[in-house]
């Protein structure tokens, strides 16, 4: 049996965005819900695809889902990270959260909304985990919390269970996400002896698509190797820029640092300069006046440090 990669857009819309069943589990698997939060349904809501950068326009695949509460989840996959999908990821979640309500309604009304995002990248390098968890809360009392927007990223490749025995259903949607592939000859038992799991690995089997689905398929990673390959260039050509900017800044810097070097040098020499001819007239008209007293040179020389030679040129 040959199965297609659950990240791409056309297996994670059939698998996450076709079986209510299967969301509604992986949503209950990853989001920092309470016992009494658990969701018991979900309802499916019209996906906006906004490209944020045309660079990364195939790149995020995403699912929207509300359950009987009014609580909105948003699901995504992002294939390719950089820094301002924090943003992108916060402005969605605010859009969604600000148009719960019509004019006139009570603020009363308004659910949370949580955004789930699975990230194929990593982009916290300097942090162990893998799962972040972002919510408002009081900076000196973090028990103190503004409920509404609750964010969560998983730097999939990160991801590594602690044992694979483990049937935590957070843990094996994660294997799910991270170990089905082209490569798959061979499941694992323990993710099918859950039946989602078993259920999402049998929407991923080749065999479920049609020819033109898997031409889309293919051509969906090519795009994603292209898109890539552009953000790379483009953030190289960045830091090639920037480091040539740097350089740049650094010798105009050196430079204009050695002009004002020079000029501070060449004052400062001017002024010992013209100290020390003050100095050398002064003891030329001393040597004068004393020499025209007919006092001895060699008492004018001790007197003025004058030579002998000097002396009598007066």
């Amino acid at each position: 049996m040959r199965y297609l990669d659950p990240r791409a857009d056309l297996t994670f819309k059939r698998v996450f965005g076709e079986h209510p069943d299967l969301v509604m589990s992986l949503l209950n698997a990853l989001l920092p819900l309470e016992p009494d939060q658990e969701i018991i349904s979900i309802e499916y809501l019209p996906s906006e695809m906004v490209p944020d950068n045309p660079l990364r326009k195939n790149s995020i695949v995403d699912v929207r889902c509300k359950d009987k509460k009014g609580r909105l989840f948003i699901v995504e996959m992002q294939m390719i990270w950089s820094p301002e999908f924090k943003q992108r990821v916060l402005f969605n979640a605010s859009k969604a959260y600000v148009r719960q309500l019509n004019v006139g309604e009570q603020y009363e009304l308004l659910q949370p909304v949580y955004s789930l995002n699975l990230v194929n990248q990593v982009f916290e390098p300097e942090l162990e985990g893998y799962y972040h968890y972002y919510r408002m809360v009081h900076e000196e009392h973090s028990d103190r919390v503004i409920n509404g927007l609750h964010l969560v990223f998983v730097e999939l490749p990160k991801f590594v269970p602690h044992t694979y025995k483990e049937k935590k259903m957070h843990v094996l949607w994660l294997r799910f996400l991270t170990e089905i592939n082209e490569q798959t000859r061979e499941v694992p038992p323990e993710l099918l002896a859950s039946p989602e799991i078993k259920k999402a690995v049998t929407a991923v089997e080749e065999s479920a698509f049609t020819d033109a689905q898997l031409l889309g398929y293919e051509k969906f990673w090519d795009i994603i190797s292209v898109e890539k390959t552009l953000y790379n260039s483009a953030e190289r050509r960045g830091m090639q820029k920037g480091m040539e900017k740097g350089i740049q800044q650094g010798i105009q810097q050196g430079i204009e640092k050695g002009m004002q070097q020079g000029i501070e040098k060449g004052i400062q020499q001017g002024i010992e300069k013209g100290i020390e001819e003050g100095e050398k007239k002064k003891q030329h008209e001393i040597a004068c006046n004393m020499k025209s007293l007919g006092m001895d040179p060699d008492i004018i020389a001790k007197a003025t440090g004058l030579t002998e030679e000097e002396i009598k040129a007066l």
